[in-house]
This record gives C-alpha cells, structure tokens and sequence, in this order.
C-alpha cells in the first residue's frame, strides 16, 4: 500500500492509499489545503485537530450545497425529460387551413395581356427566322 505525503494548512502528513488511488488523495489533500489555508490565514496558528475539523467542516458544508444544486439539476432534468416524451407521444397538430387571396381580375387582365404580347413577339420572331 503506497504512503503519499500530503501538506495540509502547512503541516505535512504521511498518509496511506490504494494502489493507484494516489492522485485522488492528492487531489482531495489539495482542497483539504485550501480550506486549511484560509482558516490558518485568519486564525494564525490554531491546533492541528482544530484546524483538520474546521477544514474538513468547511468542505462538508461545500459539497453539501453542491449536491443541493445537482438534486435541483436532477429535478430540472428529470423534468424536461417528462415534457420531452410528452411532445413526443402527443399527437400531431391538427393541419391548419391557410387561405390565399383571391387575386383581382385587374391582374388577371394584365397577366393576360402580357402573354398575348409575349406570344405575338414570339410568332413575329418565328416570322422573321422563317423568312431569312
């Protein structure tokens, strides 16, 4: 079983792990840290008991409102899902009925008049290639 020597409020402590498991003591003997560091900063120098308690409190009372956030995050989560499959299984909207204008006879008139050119232009042009 590996020792790992971790520093915590400025007092080092030899301390034993799992194979494997050393960077996490590390890691977790870094956050014990700085919560000692901040206590030690304040206080000055208190007992070693006091100051591993208070440290120790202090990330308790950290992951304790974090879990509150990620039981809320859940909640939400598991909220959208619910919603998500209730989209999902309803049926389709009903189809809406979109009505178009009716277009004026003015245009209508002009749309005709249009084509009529187009069709004398393109039967004199016809004419024209015809003749050459």
């Amino acid at each position: 079983m590996p020792e790992v020597e971790i520093s915590v409020g400025g007092r080092t402590f030899d301390v034993a792990c799992q194979e494997g498991e050393e960077a996490f003591l590390q890691a977790a003997a870094a956050m014990l840290d700085s919560e000692a560091s901040v206590l030690v900063e304040q206080t000055g120098r208190i007992p070693e008991t006091r100051m591993l308690l208070m440290s120790g409190l202090m990330l308790a009372d950290r992951t304790a409102g974090v879990e509150d956030k990620v039981k809320g995050l859940e909640d939400e989560i598991a909220a959208l899902k619910a919603e998500l499959t209730a989209l999902k299984s309803a049926p389709p909207p009903e189809p809406q009925r979109v009505e178009v204008p009716v277009v004026p006879n003015s245009v209508t008139d002009t749309l005709a008049e249009l084509a009529a050119q187009a069709e004398a232009l393109a039967d004199r042009v016809e004419e024209r290639g015809t003749a050459s």
